[in-house]
């Protein structure tokens, strides 16, 4: 079948794209029963993307970014998602940590983060989610008290991605407890001498078992006020603002993985025999992945028209919450049929498709529950 080519990939997006696929499947998929034994990605590979370039793609060249639009770092994203990999966490550090940063930072905290982000040297978290607190960002509990130059830091966070490997986390933290989603700041800590600073489970997850996912925990951990992104109880604006993008780099991943869920299916069903016959010539096998190529081609159209709003500054937060919601529903829909195709094998992890209907769970969950994108998108009805 013909590719489809979106129109945000011109020629240097392009041979982003194929650059990253290459890196993907050589350094991060190749060696996967490592990565899921230690629970992280060595720090070695970090420093390979960012020789390559695939780090920080749109963060201006002064700040050691490559200089590029969002498309280039949505390039990336998406040659994850096809690649069958969502545990390095790339999209989290180059698409989301370094964004807060480059766009609420003073030309300080960019000059101290971002060049060491863009090299891999540097790796970034983000801390949102708490034990009590997950799409719901106003019931954050994690407090940051103003002491002299320094803010004192107590609370709790979980389902941190890089979460104990990150040098340095954008934290979201109530520095006004009484003013609701007013009350919430963003605090830059790093966490290479950290006093205070733990780290608990890496946690055990149903598929993405290479992904470094953590608790954290911080107590009486000392910020400096030169620290704080932007002004006091504008973290809340900035999160909604940024979540935007997420999303979006969501969509991204998902439309990746379901071009590649079909491509090993039939590849499997056309060598796969029974009753005489490879699978591919009974109907039902030949209408299901007709079907699955009509999902991905359908979902991969849309996305690319919300890209395109997206760089042109037009994309709106109903439309990225229907590009996350859709596209992540379909994913699962998509693996899990094709799962089906491959009979008892596809339970097997030793099959791409395996591992790729374990990991594809949570996308409908993070970045808001797919449940808050629905009632998004009808607020705006």
């Amino acid at each position: 079948m013909k590719k489809y080519v979106p129109g945000w990939h011109d020629d240097e997006v392009r041979a982003l794209s194929e650059l990253a696929a290459g890196f993907f499947e050589r350094e991060v998929v190749a060696h996967n029963d490592k990565w899921e034994a230690q629970r992280r990605i060595d720090r070695d590979v970090w420093l390979t993307a960012g020789k390559l370039g695939l780090l920080c793609c749109s963060i201006p060249e002064e700040y050691g970014g490559g200089g590029g639009t969002f498309a280039h770092d949505l390039a990336v994203f998406e040659a994850q998602g096809h690649a069958g990999d969502l545990a390095f966490g790339v999209s989290v550090h180059s698409g989301i940590v370094a964004h807060y940063v480059n766009e609420y930072g003073t030309e300080e905290q960019k000059r101290t983060w971002l060049p060491g982000m863009a090299s891999g040297e540097i790796l970034g978290a983000i801390g949102m989610t708490e034990p009590g607190a997950g799409s719901d960002l106003k019931a954050i509990r994690t407090s940051a008290v103003r002491d002299g130059d320094h803010y004192v830091v107590n609370g709790s966070k979980t389902f941190i991605t890089n979460g104990s490997s990150a040098d340095m986390i954008v934290l979201a933290v109530k520095t006004d407890p009484k003013a609701g989603a007013r009350g919430v700041s963003l605090l830059i800590v790093d966490l290479r001498d950290c006093p205070g600073f733990t780290v608990g489970r890496v946690l055990d997850k149903v598929g993405q078992h290479a992904a470094d996912t953590s608790e954290l925990s911080f107590v009486d951990v000392q910020v400096p006020v030169s620290n704080l992104l932007g002004e006091e109880g504008q973290g809340f604006g900035q999160l909604i603002a940024q979540l935007v993008q997420e999303r979006l780099i969501i969509a991204a991943q998902a439309s990746g993985a379901m071009n590649r869920a079909v491509e090993e299916t039939v590849a499997y069903v056309k060598s796969r025999q029974a009753f005489g016959h490879s699978l591919f010539e009974f109907q039902n096998t030949a209408f299901e992945l007709a079907e699955c190529q009509t999902i991905a081609r359908t979902c991969e159209v849309f996305l690319d028209h919300c890209i395109q709003e997206h760089l042109r500054g037009e994309l709106d937060a109903a439309e990225a919450a229907m590009a996350k919601y859709w596209l992540t529903d379909k994913q699962c829909e998509v693996v899990d049929r094709c799962v089906q195709l491959y009979g008892g094998y596809g339970y097997m992890r030793e099959y791409l498709v395996a591992r790729m209907y374990e990991d594809a769970r949570v996308q409908k969950i993070y970045a808001g529950a797919n449940e808050v994108m629905k009632g998004i998108i009808a607020k705006s009805l």
